[in-house]
């Protein structure tokens, strides 16, 4: 169990990192240069809302202070727009500007592609089986962050 367990951690941070990748070449394929592939990940997930960085940050998608310091370059580089709350002029709001839906198209493109070619292949049922199993693996972390090991496996409703 040890070593599927410690393999399944490392293929979510190498997949994690392919993916990045595969961004990162599809940014510089279409001639995107001031932004990194993290950015696009980030500017992909707001698409159309507006947040706060605590709320991008709340997703769990991120770092806080990887957040607010990707935020900022996005702000300087025209991908984004921030404006002030009126009722608490602490809190800050982020939206995609229209150069930054330019590149969630790029990525919703990617996507497109992407699941297009897999919908043909044996590969399009196996991940709703892996997808399945890492939502799963999820609620057991999860579980396991609010009980912590006072839990036994056993017992632990993630395995239900």
């Amino acid at each position: 169990m040890k070593e599927s367990y410690f393999e399944t951690i490392r293929l979510i941070e190498r997949l994690h990192r392919q993916f990045l990748e595969v961004i990162k070449v599809e940014l510089d394929r279409t001639g995107v240069v001031d932004i990194n592939n993290i950015q696009a990940l980030i500017m992909s997930n707001i698409g159309k809302e507006e947040l706060t960085v605590g709320e991008l940050t709340n997703r769990g998608y991120y770092l806080g202070s990887n957040v607010s310091y990707n935020v900022k370059k996005m702000v300087e580089n025209g991908y984004l727009e921030q404006e002030r709350s009126p009722h608490d002029r602490r809190s800050v709001r982020v939206r995609v500007s229209d150069k930054g839906l330019e590149v969630c198209d790029l990525i919703a493109g990617l996507h497109e592609r992407h699941t297009t070619q897999l919908a043909d292949s044996p590969l399009a049922e196996e991940l709703k089986s892996v997808n399945a199993s890492l939502v799963a693996l999820e609620r057991f972390w999860a579980e396991d962050l609010r009980y912590g090991a006072r839990q036994a496996p056993a017992t632990n409703p993630a395995f239900g």
